[in-house]
């Protein structure tokens, strides 16, 4: 059986989506019920990291845990793929010691390339194009706190950046309408955009208010991500409007839940007071990233 890798959410159909959410619930209920869930027991799962992480991290390891496998965390600084080995020669290396490859990192063309030349199943924990393990998780959530995706609208505020690319793709996969709030000259994917809008029910403006009106879910990134650090005063000129605040809510519908992928920087890209006030739903955000990742897991490196 050809092995399958988790790359991009647009890779997926809607009915394999539902599928990985549903097995994420389950997962979700036998370890708050406290049952053993080894469902990788002797399987090793190879974390490569050329980008610093706190949820994609620790929620791998532990989830690896959980199933009873073992994960390896593996610097992009300790292995010889940041001294210049091809990343085909990793994969295959790779390959015959792993059960599967998670990896965070810069250019998507690399995990790509990785999983066209590994034998085992990689998973995309971040590029700077997408990240598709957050938006499963945020579709966790969505459907936990909403009930369900039919009929409901996300909008989302700032950088088009591979939040907004997956969020587009994961969304309306799934039959939830988007809008996007992006300034001129940040918008998110070409591609991705043209796809939406013929695929689904989407709309990209630069307009915060005209994006946000009658949302049921308001999403929100930093405005500088990682290794955009030098453009981070420049970046808070031009966002500078593109903020989840009191204003956005006021037009948004009353029952309105606030994500945020996290790091969160308060009094940027979000006001401290929305943030505390809708908290519950950012950390139950965070908390489903372990259990959706474990979805991921189980539905690859079971065999």
């Amino acid at each position: 059986m050809r092995k399958k890798d988790f790359l991009l959410l647009s890779d997926y159909s809607k009915e394999e989506i539902l599928s990985l959410l549903t097995l994420a619930e389950e997962l979700k209920r036998t370890k708050r019920e406290g049952r053993p869930h080894e469902f990788l027991k002797g399987k090793t799962l190879g974390m490569i990291f050329e980008k610093s992480s706190t949820r994609t991290r620790v929620s791998f390891e532990v989830g690896m845990v959980d199933l009873g496998g073992t994960a390896l965390f593996l610097s992009g600084n300790d292995i010889q793929l940041g001294r210049g080995e091809p990343v085909e020669d990793t994969a295959r290396v790779l390959s015959r010691y792993l059960d599967g490859i998670m990896i965070r990192t810069f250019e998507q063309e690399k995990v790509e390339t990785l999983a066209r030349f590994s034998a085992i199943p990689v998973i995309n924990g971040l590029t700077d194009f997408a990240h598709p393990c957050q938006v499963l998780a945020d579709l966790l959530t969505i459907l936990e706190h909403k009930g369900g995706f039919e009929g409901k609208t996300l909008c989302y505020i700032g950088d088009g950046n591979n939040m907004a690319n997956s969020l587009i793709a994961g969304c309306i996969k799934v039959g939830i309408k988007v809008r996007t709030a992006c300034p001129k000259g940040y918008l998110p994917d070409a591609g991705l955009r043209e796809w939406a809008q013929n695929a689904g029910d989407y709309l990209c403006t630069d307009d915060v208010l005209e994006a946000a009106q009658g949302a049921d879910v308001l999403y929100t990134d930093v405005w500088a991500s990682m290794g955009q650090e030098a453009e981070a005063a420049q970046r808070r000129a031009v966002f500078a409007q593109y903020q989840v605040n009191e204003k956005a809510l006021a037009v948004a519908r009353p029952d309105c839940m606030v994500l945020h992928c996290l790091p969160a920087h308060r009094g940027e890209e979000i006001t401290a007071e929305v943030f505390e006030a809708h908290a519950d739903e950012i950390f139950d955000e965070a908390e489903n990233r372990l259990h959706a990742q474990k979805a991921i897991l189980v539905s690859l490196m079971r065999g």
